[in-house]
């Protein structure tokens, strides 16, 4: 039997990030219209068009001096007022060289060498790529809400036998509601009528409907697919399987990626270096070039500080993130976070628990063998009320064969022994139920050589005397063929440990593929295994149930757990959740962190080669503001467009 260890929470990674004082600009647009988010773009930029059209074609006398000086700060005000707040606080808050910074020095100084109109074009520019900036983001988080939360605002509740329909929110546990066929559950529960099916598209991502039975659990999101079905209230509103999967998913993005946290440590000593550059294009010709212009080098050093801006990697990035944990969550994947992406893209093994993981883990109880000397029937009430106090799809093979548990049969004493099985005291004598390990243990002699039989075997001990065995089966599931194959194509590596019989182990990883399998392994004979992958200075991801194999969990680089629709503790433990516990999301995930990775690094250096040749012309004096708008603003909408591709991608 395999083991069932203690549920330890995966200690989770510090945030660098986190640690003093990060003033970054949110990019999130609150609860403002598109309208009402560039209006100050559409005042400026009718300030700007006016403006040129004075100065370039009717040119009237009055358009000059101070009247012109004050049209054009007019038409900057609505844009680079919120720009020039935002690099004031960064300052206060010690972060003196941001993009605002740059922004607003570069636009502060055009007025100041006269070039009004292409100082407010800058800032214009740049405030509009900013809005496109804040909708992309905005758009991404409410497509990840969008993706999970499913749950109908009001339910109608039984009362008093009569239907009436209530705020969600205000519905108590242990109530009734009714389900109306096309109707969404907006609260987990258990299933009064005797059958319904179910679309569960919400939380796993499948489309097949699932069918449940009387007592089974349902939970909010679910789509009721046939007839009116009866729901008994098992948990309050915000506290659903569905909340706990949203608050996780959007928590995701706090957890950064080694690529994320590089780009902002680098924009924070890139930019005070270009500042510096832009003092020395302005002021070291000087000593340099005989026909020395200040205004003509100042205004290079503008255009450099223009191109020199680093939003497009500081806004691309983070989106390209939030694009892969939105295609994970649309595909019923659920990642916690942004360096879990980067993480998966260079994963080389793939460690794999047995039973739950590539098989189905509905185990089913095929034969009885007993010594005659013992009441089968007596024995096998003792070993149901044993196994009744755990929660092994084991211990549910045997409590479906035997039926329900006699609860007058009165357990002492009773241990769970990890990897081996458990034991109790009934009626002042010793009953051992697990695997032939328990026996060894504890010195029980037994005449049967159990290593060859290709099948899960329960061994039963009472009173110091061998009673026999039961044999159990699995399904191999019907997905995880295609999921090894897939893992050879991606290069990554197999491996299966299990604390199940050894022969059995053999035998599933023969049918699926898998070179390296390990059966009857202790939980730190697991830990052992993973220990000396690790050691070859690769990367591991471990699959099983999040809750059992903690430590190995613990241990690996990427702990994913095949999470269905069961404990909240697994999908609290796991750093990846697979909702609908099939195999080939393992492949998937991978896939779309290599997909998410070529993406980002995609935009690096889109940004890095533009800006290198724009910077080169703007420090040459052949590259004017509107390239530098370009170089900054175009690079940046360019790679937002790259990254939300991500979003629409089918792997």
């Amino acid at each position: 039997m395999e083991e069932c260890c203690s549920t330890q929470p995966k200690k989770q990674p510090t945030h660098p990030e986190h640690e003093g004082h990060d003033h970054d600009h949110s990019h999130d647009t609150g609860d403002k219209t598109v309208f009402q988010l560039f209006l100050p773009a559409i005042l400026s930029f009718v300030f700007l068009l006016l403006g040129i059209t004075f100065d370039y074609w009717l040119k009237p006398d009055w358009f000059s001096g101070w009247i012109r000086l004050v049209w054009y700060l007019i038409a900057y005000i609505p844009v680079g007022f919120p720009v020039l707040k935002e690099a004031f606080q960064s300052i206060i808050h010690g972060v003196v060289f941001s993009e605002f910074f740059l922004m607003g020095i570069a636009t502060v100084g055009a007025f100041s060498i006269g070039e009004y109109p292409e100082g407010v074009a800058v800032m214009l520019f740049y405030s509009v790529g900013e809005i496109f900036q804040a909708m992309a983001v905005t758009k991404a988080k409410s497509n990840i809400k969008a993706l999970l939360d499913q749950r109908p605002d009001e339910v109608t509740v039984i009362t008093s036998g009569k239907p009436q329909t209530v705020k969600a929110g205000k519905v108590n546990i242990g109530e009734i509601i009714q389900l109306k066929s096309g109707e969404k559950l907006g609260l987990d529960g258990e299933l009064l009528s005797e059958k319904a099916s179910f679309n569960t598209a919400a939380l796993t991502g499948e489309s097949k409907p699932a069918t449940k039975i009387k007592g089974e659990k349902v939970l909010a999101g679910m789509i009721n697919l046939n007839t009116v079905s009866q729901i008994k209230v098992t948990a309050a509103y915000e506290d659903s399987k569905l909340s706990k999967i949203l608050e996780m998913v959007q928590n995701a993005t706090a957890q950064k990626a080694p690529t994320e946290l590089f780009i902002r440590k680098f924009a924070k000593v890139y930019t005070p270096i270009v500042v510096f550059l832009a003092l020395g294009i302005t002021l070291l010709p000087y000593f340099f070039v005989a026909d020395y212009v200040f205004r003509d080098w100042l205004y290079r050093a503008l255009v450099f500080l223009v191109i020199s801006c680093p939003c497009a990697l500081v806004i691309s990035i983070p989106l390209g993130y939030f694009g892969g944990i939105g295609a994970g969550s649309r595909n019923g994947i659920l990642i916690k976070g942004s360096n879990f992406l980067d993480l998966l893209a260079n994963i080389q093994n793939v460690v794999m628990d047995k039973t739950g993981t590539m098989t189905e883990g509905v185990f089913k109880v095929q034969e009885v063998h007993f010594q005659p000397e013992f009441n089968q029937e007596e024995i096998l009430s003792m070993v149901n009320a044993l196994e009744s106090q755990s929660t092994h799809p084991i211990a549910t093979a045997i409590h479906d064969f035997v039926g329900e548990s006699d609860h007058s049969i009165l357990l002492e004493n009773v241990e769970e022994i990890a990897g081996q099985g458990l034991k109790a005291t009934i009626k002042g004598k010793e009953l051992l139920v697990g695997n032939f390990k328990l026996l060894d243990q504890f010195s029980i002699p037994y005449d049967f050589n159990h290593a060859n039989i290709v099948y899960t075997l329960v061994a039963i001990a009472y009173d110091q005397k061998f009673v026999g065995y039961l044999t159990i089966a699995d399904v191999i599931k019907e997905d995880a063929l295609l999921t090894i194959q897939k893992l050879k194509a991606l290069g990554v590596k197999t491996t299966m440990l299990s604390g199940d019989k050894t022969a059995v182990v053999k035998e599933v990883a023969a049918q699926l593929g898998i070179a390296d399998a390990f059966g009857d392994l202790l939980p730190e004979d697991k830990v052992n295994k993973l220990k000396e992958i690790k050691a070859l200075k690769q990367s591991v991801a471990f699959v099983g149930d999040g809750v059992n194999d903690a430590p190995v969990v613990a241990l690996s680089d990427v702990g994913i757990a095949m999470g269905g629709l069961g404990s909240d503790a697994t999908i609290e433990t796991a750093d990846i959740v697979i909702q609908d516990d099939q195999p080939s999301k393992i492949p998937m995930a991978i896939n779309i962190g290599k997909q998410t990775k070529k993406i980002v690094w995609q935009n690096i250096g889109l940004a890095f080669a533009v800006k290198a040749v724009v910077l080169v012309l703007g420090a040459g004096g052949l590259a004017t503001m509107w390239e530098a708008v370009f170089a900054d603003v175009g690079v940046a909408l360019l790679a937002i467009l790259n990254a939300v591709r991500i979003q629409r991608m089918t792997f």
